[in-house]
């Protein structure tokens, strides 16, 4: 039986006040659990959609997966994508091998938010359009009103085997999620 971390499913904010409350509570994707190496994410690149199984993004890399509510959302846009690319240099220097930022958005969002964020191949754009990615490491989230399902802010660290070595959850402000979070982990 694997060891799964109690994650909140969370309701309610809006656009402009994204502060949500506890709706129930569900199990999500813990330190020490393996991440199941067959869900799927999207990507749009060289004008072609591509479909990846996670063990192809993830499988035999040290990876760290960082997820946003949405793409060109204030936060997501001005504070943690920014982040994992300002700091990238640092995170290879850590032994990431790959930086991936997941988004409840679709594929075309996702290029296009980071062509305008200039990610320059050092992030990879991932759609989970569906929520089922999110939903299956238990990080999906209602955000209520003009938002909708989502995924939780989160920042996860995974070994070559694609074990969970980190799961940063946000509590509704921004911090623990960030590179810089992230790279003080690596480095301890």
């Amino acid at each position: 039986m694997s060891r799964f971390a109690a994650a909140p499913r969370l309701r309610g904010g809006s656009a402009v006040n994204m502060k949500p409350t506890v709706h129930s509570i569900s199990m999500g994707l813990g330190v020490g659990d393996s991440l199941d190496k067959g869900l799927e994410l999207f990507a749009r690149e060289d004008g072609k959609m591509n479909t990846y199984t996670t063990e192809k993004l993830f499988g035999g890399k040290k990876s760290v997966i960082f997820a946003v509510p949405g793409a060109f959302t204030p936060t997501c846009s001005e504070k943690h994508l920014p982040s994992f690319i300002n700091l990238n240099d640092d995170l290879k220097a850590a032994g990431v091998e790959v930086v991936a930022c997941v988004s409840v958005n679709d594929p075309f969002v996702m290029a296009e938010w980071g062509k305008a964020q200039k990610v320059d191949g050092k992030v990879m754009m991932l759609s989970d359009g569906n929520g089922k990615f999110s939903e299956s490491i238990g990080q999906l989230v209602d955000k209520g009103g003009p938002m909708g399902m989502r995924s939780n802010r989160y920042a996860m660290v995974l070994d070559k085997d694609m074990k969970v070595e980190l799961m940063a959850l946000e509590d509704g402000g921004y911090g623990k999620t960030s590179a810089e979070a992230v790279l003080e982990f690596l480095k301890k």
